[in-house]
């Protein structure tokens, strides 16, 4: 059996735990789109020819073009970063200060993986001025992924990344195709709504308008599929009401630091078919 593969960056409502479910799911192709790349769980765990991988946040698609193309001088860039004097609070605010100051995209690129490992939880979260603010995370020693980075470098070579809104990505695709989104999810409770990733908000409208788009795409064309995931909801069980299969499923939540905290949620995955 495959060794699974982890990301390189932590990130909120990763897919690392779910991506045996999620490529059973996944129907066979030439190639896999991901209109939310995200960290890259499903990317990295499954076995397409080629992937077209887009994310709205600029910085981690730039991070991403970066390692492809520069792998072996990126890795012993960033690693200098993973010091015990970069651990610290003082350093950590100044190089976000950097970073939030810079228009360099290697050096961002650089800042983007330090504070994904050394800030607050690996959350990564913008400011509505587009300033990078997640606070100092007090890790003890932070973890430098490079077997991670490397296995992703290598991977890469068979990727075209983009950063795009989801429904340009949508107009790429063609017949044999598979489709995964992994968006923002549909948030459980009114204070649990934290989806700003990138700085703008995917709210209930773009919630409906990715089933419809689902839905748009496989009646256009004759082999092509979509699977999304989101959480169990009556909302999101209405809005893929039109899906070829759904499958419900419960998933312990790992974004909380105190394990007890860590509640087992409901998710659906909703996968449209063409009619062949």
């Amino acid at each position: 059996m495959k060794k699974k593969q982890r990301a390189f960056l932590k990130w909120a409502g990763g897919k690392y735990s779910l991506s045996d479910v999620i490529n059973k799911m996944l129907p066979r192709g030439e190639r896999l789109i991901e209109p939310f790349v995200g960290a890259g769980s499903i990317f990295l765990n499954s076995d397409y020819d080629n992937y077209l991988l887009n994310d709205i946040n600029q910085d981690l698609i730039n991070l991403y073009q970066i390692l492809k193309e520069s792998p072996d001088s990126f890795i012993d860039d960033a690693r200098k970063f993973f010091t015990p004097e970069n651990n610290d609070s003082q350093v950590y605010y100044q190089l976000r200060k950097a970073f939030n100051d810079s228009d360099d995209k290697y050096f961002r690129s650089l800042m983007f993986l330090y504070m994904n490992r050394h800030g607050y939880n690996g959350l990564c979260r913008y400011n509505k001025s587009g300033g990078f603010n997640v606070p100092f995370g007090k890790y003890k020693k932070p973890y430098f992924p490079e077997q991670e980075l490397n296995f992703f470098a290598e991977k890469a070579q068979k990727a075209t990344f983009v950063c795009e809104g989801y429904r340009q990505t949508f107009t790429r695709v063609e017949n044999g195709d598979v489709v995964y989104c992994d968006p923002p999810y549909v948030p459980l409770s009114k204070t649990a709504s934290f989806t700003s990733y990138a700085g703008n908000g995917f709210g209930l409208d773009e919630q409906a308008d990715l089933a419809n788009v689902a839905e748009e795409v496989t009646n256009a064309l004759s082999s092509a599929s979509v699977l999304i995931s989101n959480h169990d909801t009556i909302w999101t069980r209405k809005i893929y009401e039109h899906a070829t299969k759904i499958k419900k499923l419960k998933v312990a939540r790992t974004i909380s630091q105190k394990g007890s905290n860590r509640k087992k949620v409901g998710e659906l995955l909703a996968l449209y078919r063409s009619a062949k």
